[in-house]
């Protein structure tokens, strides 16, 4: 009777993120749920579309993140779209600040996952607004590589 190694493969992208933005550093956080939150994560109903982070009073706030109610939460079900803290140490906290306070840069989430000890995580990201132009050249790219891959399995 060891411990068993919790193993879970669960991972939400916010697929917008690298599209829309340029990521400059990412961090990794827990974040603060409830019992109903977390249950709805590890059954994979989450979603990142719309999520943004803020800082108040020298922590950080993710805002606008979907976690779908709990089916089997009574009267105790959390709220869908809450503000959740997160938690990082004070270095990267001021590092966010700083950022944060840099016009054209925002704080956005990249990825939610359970790493091995069974603990949500989320990376953020430090970013910046891509224009229209470089979204172009990133649709070109991937279809020149999408079109590259295509021809060289034909040989």
């Amino acid at each position: 009777m060891g411990k068993e190694k919790l193993s879970s493969n669960l991972t939400i992208k916010n697929k917008r993120a690298t599209f829309d933005y340029e990521l400059l550093e990412t961090f990794t956080a827990g974040i603060v749920l409830t019992g109903t939150e977390i249950k709805s994560i590890r059954s994979g109903k989450a979603g990142l579309v719309d999520t943004y982070c803020i800082t108040e009073q020298k922590e950080v706030w993710v805002k606008n993140m979907y976690i779908a109610e709990y089916f089997y939460g009574t009267y105790n079900n959390h709220t869908v779209r809450r503000d959740r803290k997160l938690l990082l140490n004070r270095k990267e906290i001021q590092k966010i600040e700083v950022a944060a306070r840099n016009s054209g840069f925002t704080i956005i989430p990249v990825r939610l996952f359970i790493n091995a000890h069974g603990l949500v995580k989320l990376v953020i990201a430090i970013a910046k607004g891509k224009k229209e132009y470089d979204k172009r050249n990133a649709i070109r790219e991937r279809d020149d590589k999408r079109e590259m891959k295509r021809i060289g399995n034909r040989e």
